[in-house]
């Protein structure tokens, strides 16, 4: 078995055991659409997700299912919802809560996520002190990764 497959399905496995602990259920269809967000690097579109599924399917799978299933994962904490990028990025330590930082390499399209909640917090704070209050962020910076820098 491929190394890479054996980590995803470790992820997997993992990501199952989270949802039942938390009171959610990894349904067939949840376990394929994270499967399928997995085979992507980086951010990955709905509709990419809903093709890859429908050509799995032979066609039977529709958007409002997809949409379903991608928000029961972000809900448990497996994947973020990208705002910014219109999509979905997998989420490396899914046990905690947190608030994102994605480092988006505008060269590859490599994506890395850093835990902001420090940074986001203090930031809440700063706004809480003119009366603002601040909504939870994932916030998107642009640039270029180590593997891009000439």
């Amino acid at each position: 078995m491929n190394k890479q497959l054996l980590v995803d399905q470790t992820f997997v496995d993992q990501a199952e055991r989270h949802c039942v602990s938390h009171g959610g259920k990894l349904t067939a269809l949840r376990r394929q659409v994270l499967e399928l967000v997995l085979r992507h690097d980086g951010v990955v579109k709905a509709y990419q997700i809903l093709a890859d599924l429908q050509q799995e399917r032979g066609g039977s799978a529709a958007p409002p299912t997809v949409y379903r299933a991608l928000d029961f994962l972000v809900e448990q904490g497996l994947l973020h919802r990208v705002e910014a990028l219109n999509g979905y990025i997998v989420c490396d330590h899914f046990g905690c809560r947190h608030e994102s930082l994605f480092l988006v390499c505008t060269d590859c399209g490599g994506v890395a996520e850093l835990d902001a909640s420090d940074s986001l917090g203090a930031l809440g704070g700063a706004t809480a002190s003119v009366g603002f209050a601040l909504a939870a962020q994932n916030l998107v910076l642009t640039g270029t990764c180590k593997h891009c820098v000439p």
